[in-house]
């Protein structure tokens, strides 16, 4: 007698590894070492990146490397490893003259601020007269940060991707 057909692996269906190149999918809740959550994306809508072109912080591309879909890991990174330590030579005194003078500013308020080395994303930190406090250092600098993360898919790349430094969609990309 003969059972059901039996699932025979192709060399198409092969399990990928996380490597560089490759598209991981990824279902995670990021919080910090007092518990709350930072943020999180689950198995329906995942974070998906290209590995190993520097889209996620260090620490945790590091533990994801070699991973399967499927595989579950909790992960903690440390400042240093995650968005570094906070360095108090980064809040800088602004005149509120050179705010944009529509600007109704409150502290924690993110603004975008332009420099010799791109965009960046300042916080007020203090409003003192007529200046304003900006601090220059990531939000989550100086904070330790653990992931509890699976492993929802990982594919190879596309050339198109791999030339854009970015995943697509399944429709293709909308920019």
């Amino acid at each position: 007698t003969r059972g059901p057909p039996r699932a025979h692996s192709t060399p198409g269906s092969l399990l990928l590894k996380i490597t560089k190149n490759a598209v991981a999918s990824l279902a995670y809740t990021l919080t910090n070492d007092d518990g709350e959550i930072i943020d999180s994306s689950d198995a329906d809508a995942p974070l998906a990146y290209i590995h190993g072109i520097g889209s996620l912080i260090p620490g945790l591309e590091k533990e994801l490397e070699g991973k399967l879909a499927g595989d579950e890991l909790t992960v903690h990174v440390a400042p240093a490893d995650a968005y570094g330590e906070r360095n108090d030579e980064m809040i800088h005194p602004v005149p509120r003259s050179q705010m944009p003078p529509d600007a109704e500013l409150e502290i924690g308020m993110q603004l975008q601020a332009e420099s010799e080395h791109g965009v960046h994303i300042v916080t007020v930190v203090a409003l003192e007269g007529d200046t304003v406090m900006l601090d220059a250092n990531h939000p989550l600098a100086g904070v330790a940060l653990n992931f509890e993360v699976t492993v929802v898919d990982v594919r190879d790349a596309t050339a198109e991707e791999l030339e854009h430094g970015h995943v697509h969609g399944p429709d293709g990309h909308d920019h």
